[in-house]
């Protein structure tokens, strides 16, 4: 199989997950909270997992270390910057006290489809290197926005959307992810972007999101129960997301890597 067909076929099938969580809060509501009590802590760990122990150690195969952690820090800043400037970016919890209740339904939809896209670049970002990097990627992508899923379903049910609305709205805006990888990979290369570069970013960028817009949500866990439980699930998302890595480095062809170390020799 091409990696044009792994990546499509990797990026169709990480956001047909990514909405299993919104789905489920539109047939079952109850349940959809705790599943996004589960999924927020397992996605911080994911996220982790494959910034330090896939996407920054590739990077700085292909670079240097200094500048690899700089660009990472960049990264991490410059996400930052990103969500205070939008305020509607990220929707980790559905919470109808939360700022984003002032937001209307355009701006929600904007945001989400803005997330999706960048989330594409990121995968298209690590199928430039490795498509088992590009699947490791893909998957913490996945469980990522399980829980930002529930949210932005949630905002637009509280909105007055009717079920059918928000799920095809979000289907259309899931597209944004495959648009963003199809174009990073297909044009990153020839206009010169380092593929170190690409994935120091992209690990600036999922360090931000689990240290500053997940990992706070388990500190605010009002019952020790729950935030002990969601401590070995964030725990266990690092456990399981390294270990696929080492898997899917040893099952998946490293034709693409072959190709990046080449375009770094030159």
């Amino acid at each position: 199989m091409s990696d044009w067909l792994v990546l499509i076929a990797a990026v169709l099938a990480g956001s047909l997950l990514s909405l299993i969580g919104g789905i489920y809060l539109l047939y079952g509501k109850a349940g959809a909270r705790k599943l996004q009590r589960i999924a927020v802590p397992f996605a911080a760990g994911a996220l982790l997992a494959a910034a330090f122990l896939d996407l920054l150690p590739e990077a700085v195969e292909l670079g240097e270390a200094r500048q690899v952690l700089m660009i990472a820090l960049i990264g991490l800043i410059l996400f930052f910057i990103l969500e205070r400037s939008l305020s509607w970016f990220h929707h980790h919890h559905d919470d109808e006290t939360h700022g984003s209740k002032r937001q209307n339904v355009s701006l929600i939809v904007i945001g989400d489809t803005l997330h999706n896209f960048i989330d594409g670049l990121a995968i298209g970002a690590a199928f430039l290197v490795d498509p088992a990097v590009g699947l490791v990627t893909t998957a913490a992508i996945a469980a990522h926005e399980i829980p930002q899923e529930i949210g932005d379903f949630g905002l637009l049910l509280a909105k007055g959307m009717n079920r059918r609305s928000v799920l095809l709205v979000n289907l259309v805006s899931a597209l944004a992810t495959l648009v963003g990888a199809v174009l990073i990979y297909g044009f990153g290369g020839q206009i010169g972007i380092s593929e170190s570069f690409l994935l120091a970013l992209t690990a600036g960028f999922f360090i931000y999101i689990a240290a500053s817009d997940i990992i706070p949500t388990i500190h605010a866990e009002p019952m020790r129960r729950w935030a002990n439980i969601q401590t070995a699930v964030l725990i266990i998302g690092i456990i399981l997301v390294g270990f696929a890595a080492n898997i899917a480095h040893e099952l998946v062809p490293h034709e693409s890597s072959a190709r990046a170390e080449y375009h770094h020799e030159d």
